[in-house]
C-alpha cells in the first residue's frame, strides 16, 4: 500500500448487505426431496440447497399457504 494512503480517518460503517446474507439453518428432508431437488438442480446447473432456497423465495413472494389436510381420527 503506499505511504499517502492514510485510511486511519476512515470511519467505520455497518455492512448494506448484511441482511440479505444467508443463515445456514439444519433441515431434516425426506429422502425423496432431496432426489427430487438433486435432480432439478442436475439439470438447471445449480447446487440443489440454491434450488430450495429459489423455490422457498417463490413461496413467500408469492404468499403461498400450506393447506394441510390430516386424517380424521375413527
Amino acid at each position: 500500500m503506499k505511504a499517502e494512503y492514510d485510511l486511519s480517518k476512515l470511519k467505520a460503517r455497518k455492512n448494506p448487505y448484511a441482511s440479505k446474507l444467508k443463515k445456514p439453518v439444519t433441515m431434516r428432508l425426506s429422502e425423496d426431496v432431496v432426489v427430487y431437488f438433486k435432480g432439478m438442480a442436475d439439470e438447471a446447473g445449480v447446487p440443489y440447497q440454491s434450488l430450495i432456497n429459489l423455490y422457498l423465495r417463490d413461496c413467500l413472494a408469492n404468499r403461498r399457504q400450506v393447506q394441510i389436510a390430516w386424517p380424521k381420527a375413527a
